[in-house]
């Protein structure tokens, strides 16, 4: 990409040079962004679906913690106008409100419901969304609330992560050990921003034998295959690990963690979402870079049915003190607003297609031109086809406090 194009994006998004090579790196900007792959979907045929290795994933045998989990197609939403107000949050506020969501979930005090979701013995990862660090990010004061919520009811802190697939997006959105003592705070891979600026060599994130210092991080033998290779690029290996057919993914999901919480925040990807299943979809794995064009929400879809997310992933609450109608997955201050909700679930597919209903009533009161292709909701009515959520809205439980 030439100087010139990294410019224009900077002014236009507000954000400075480093920020936005590390957004791209996350969101595939570089490699072709998303909304704009959306909207070239409705003046043409949509690609044909490369070949993946879906069918394996869903021979593998459910349990009782598999998504949609014990409420499929419920959702519940919070709404608290006292929650944050001129960007400052009222955490007392917040932990109430996700109090009163896992109540209106679950039918339960919290300490009840609590076994519903885990066992004292479980190691808990906590996925965040920390893309646009400080402006539209995961809430850390909504993370504070689930923390609170775990130790209260018998896991101790040393068995919570929090976790995203890049470290210093991680610590750049105030996720650190010390704001979370106690806590372990880890990203599946590193990247070398200045490298991928091009103000110093690779030395930093290349081995000297052509490895990336983040190969180990993830596990060979568990992974996503799409027919579609991976740029064998330098810029490439930096953002994404590896190239070639196959994402895999992290350890920390495949032999650590026995369960996940995902919080993700309410935001646009074009005429799609960018929310509870996209947040695991492309946190969990490497090499997604040449998915985003021939597979983009199918990847949300077919990444949630390994067993290492389908049947570990017990509650979705996708934040939305603050969220951004458009522009995203990146983040645009003009577009940014504040809500003031909490969206909860133990189905992220469910809870996707109510906040994509709700995203674009938005859009549409905002003045925003709304495209309502099928294209940006097909990954929804998959997921109901794969028995892996409810989506269809006539199915939907849905509760709003």
């Amino acid at each position: 990409m030439k100087k010139a194009g990294y410019k224009s994006l900077d002014k236009d998004l507000g954000v400075n040079r480093r920020e936005f090579i590390g957004l791209a790196a996350a969101t595939g900007l570089l490699l072709g962004a998303p909304w704009v792959w959306a909207k070239e979907q409705t003046g043409r045929k949509v690609p044909a679906k490369p070949k993946t290795n879906i069918d394996e994933a869903m021979k593998a045998k459910k349990i009782k913690w598999s998504i949609p989990g014990p409420f499929p197609g419920k959702v519940v939403r919070v709404k608290d106008e006292r929650a944050m107000k001129d960007g400052k949050v009222n955490g007392k506020v917040v932990d109430a409100m996700f109090r009163r969501g896992l109540t209106g979930l679950t039918g339960k005090n919290p300490g009840e419901a609590f076994p519903l979701f885990f066992e004292k013995t479980d190691v808990v990862g906590i996925k965040v969304n920390p893309v646009g660090a400080g402006l539209i990010s995961t809430r850390l004061e909504v993370v504070d609330g689930v923390v609170r919520w775990l130790e209260e009811n018998g896991i101790p802190r040393k068995q919570i992560v929090i976790w995203d697939r890049f470290d210093y997006m991680l610590k750049d959105a105030g996720f650190t050990e010390k704001r979370f003592a106690g806590v372990r705070i880890e990203g599946l891979q590193t990247m070398d921003e200045a490298a991928a600026e091009g103000k110093r060599d690779n030395s930093r994130w290349l081995t000297p034998k052509g490895h990336h210092v983040s190969e180990e991080n993830f596990d060979k033998n568990i992974f996503y295959f799409a027919d579609v290779d991976g740029p064998k690029t330098k810029p490439y290996l930096n953002q994404h690990v590896f190239n070639g057919k196959y994402s895999y993914f992290g350890k920390l999901l495949t032999k650590e963690l026995t369960k996940i919480i995902n919080i993700p925040v309410f935001k646009n990807t074009g005429n799609g979402i960018s929310m509870a299943t996209k947040n695991l979809g492309y946190g969990s794995i490497c090499n997604t870079g040449r998915l985003h064009k021939p597979l983009f929400f199918n990847v949300c879809t077919e990444v949630l049915a390994f067993p290492c997310i389908r049947n570990k992933l017990v509650l979705n609450i996708t934040d939305g003190l603050r969220g951004q109608f458009d522009g995203g997955p990146m983040p645009v201050a003009k577009f940014v607003r504040e809500y003031n909700t909490l969206h909860m679930s133990t189905d992220p597919f469910a809870v996707d297609a109510v906040c994509h209903r709700e995203l674009v009533a938005e859009r549409k009161k905002q003045g925003v031109r709304v495209n309502e292709h099928p294209v940006y909701t097909e990954y929804l009515r998959y997921a109901q086809k794969l028995g892996l959520g409810i989506t269809k809205k006539e199915s939907i439980q849905y509760v709003q406090i």
